[in-house]
C-alpha cells in the first residue's frame, strides 16, 4: 500500500536528515553544496516497502494463513464465515483487513478538486513540487506539509477554522 505508515516514516526520516544538515554549521561541520534528490529517496523508499511487504506476506504464508483478497462480508452462517466476491470461507479465526480509500469530491462539489491529490498521491510524486498546498489540519496533513517544506517545497496548510487553536 502506498500510503503506509512505513512510507511516511521514511519520508519523515528524510526530512529529519535535511534538518540535521541545515544545522551542521552550528555544530562546527562544514557541508558544502549538499543536494537533495527526490527521485533517489522515492526509489529507495518504494523498494524498501516492497521488500518489507514481501517479508510480511512470506511470514503469513509460513504460518499457514491464507490471504484472500477481494470485497468481503460476514455471513449469517452459524460458524465463523465470510463471503469474498461470492465465495464463502469458514475458519476458526478470520481477520478482515478493511483497508480504505479516500473519498475525492467532484469538481461540481468543489471547483478545482480534480487538481488535487490525496495523501496517497504524495507517495506517487516523481519530483519534489516547488510549491504545495495541503488542505486539512490532521496529523497526516501537518506531517506532509512539514516534510515537503523541510525538503524545499514552499508549502501552505489550509484549514477550515478562522484561527489555529
Amino acid at each position: 500500500e502506498p500510503a503506509c505508515g512505513l512510507c511516511g516514516q521514511v519520508m519523515w526520516n528524510t526530512a529529519a536528515h535535511a534538518e540535521f544538515i541545515h544545522d551542521h554549521a552550528d555544530y562546527g561541520f562544514e557541508t558544502p553544496s549538499v543536494k537533495f534528490n527526490w527521485r533517489t529517496i522515492k526509489e529507495k523508499r518504494d523498494a524498501y516497502v516492497r521488500r518489507l511487504n514481501d517479508i510480511y506476506e512470506n511470514n503469513v504464508k509460513k504460518a499457514h494463513i491464507d490471504i484472500i483478497r477481494g470485497y468481503g462480508k460476514f455471513t449469517a452462517d452459524p460458524e465463523p464465515t465470510i463471503e469474498v466476491d461470492g465465495k464463502k470461507y469458514t475458519a476458526p479465526h478470520i481477520l478482515i483487513a478493511t483497508g480504505g480509500h479516500p473519498a475525492v469530491p467532484s469538481d461540481s462539489e468543489i471547483p478545482g478538486a480534480s487538481l488535487g491529490m490525496t495523501s496517497d498521491g504524495f507517495f506517487d510524486l516523481e519530483d519534489l513540487p516547488r510549491h504545495s498546498v495541503i488542505v486539512g489540519a490532521g496529523y497526516i496533513a501537518v506531517e506532509i506539509a512539514g516534510i515537503l517544506s523541510t525538503l524545499g517545497s514552499k508549502s501552505s496548510l489550509l484549514i477550515r477554522q478562522d484561527k489555529v487553536m
